[in-house]
């Protein structure tokens, strides 16, 4: 059974000071802080996507898919897969199939036209994803500069109330 004295460490332990303030925080306010930061990642990220999906057309949308699509390792599989079948199926003329005979120039084309369209799709999708990026990048420089300004405000209103403090701290020195 836990005795008086442990009980009281372990509250002690479970409360966190904010410096400078003396804010006591259990961790019941610790972890509401943690869900509203949550909540408030959730809602921006959020808002981030709903203006993506406005400001974006279709066929925008597609080329994101088809690049997402491209460059996985379905993909690959799924490519790979094919590739070997082709080419077994071609070499070894199951059932006297053979439509595409070495040096599968058949094959060839097929190669070349999903890399004629499938590069193309996916430097727009990059593109615009670079755009996204610079977006958000100039919206977090943003805040970044906003919480400085705010930080710098803070300063020069301590430095003030330094300077007071001294001056009434002189001011009682006289007195005395």
């Amino acid at each position: 059974m836990a005795t008086e004295k442990d009980k009281i460490s372990t509250k002690a332990e479970s409360k966190t000071k904010i410096r400078g303030y003396g804010i006591e925080l259990n961790d019941e306010k610790l972890s509401r802080i943690d869900k509203m930061v949550e909540s408030y990642e959730k809602r921006v990220a959020a808002r981030l996507d709903e203006d993506y999906e406005l400001h974006t057309k279709r066929s925008d949308r597609v080329a994101d898919k088809v690049a997402s699509f491209g460059g996985s390792w379905t993909f690959i599989i799924i490519f790979a897969t094919f590739l070997f079948l082709w080419i077994l199926i071609n070499t070894l003329a199951f059932l006297g199939v053979q439509f595409d005979p070495k040096p599968f120039i058949l094959l060839n084309l097929i190669l070349s036209f999903i890399a004629a369209f499938q590069a193309p799709i996916i430097m727009m999708s990059q593109n615009r994803q670079a755009a996204r990026d610079k977006h958000e990048a100039i919206i977090d420089f943003a805040i970044n500069y906003k919480a400085e300004q705010e930080i710098d405000d803070m300063q020069k209103h301590l430095h003030r109330m330094e300077a007071e403090i001294a001056e009434l701290k002189e001011m009682l020195r006289e007195r005395e």
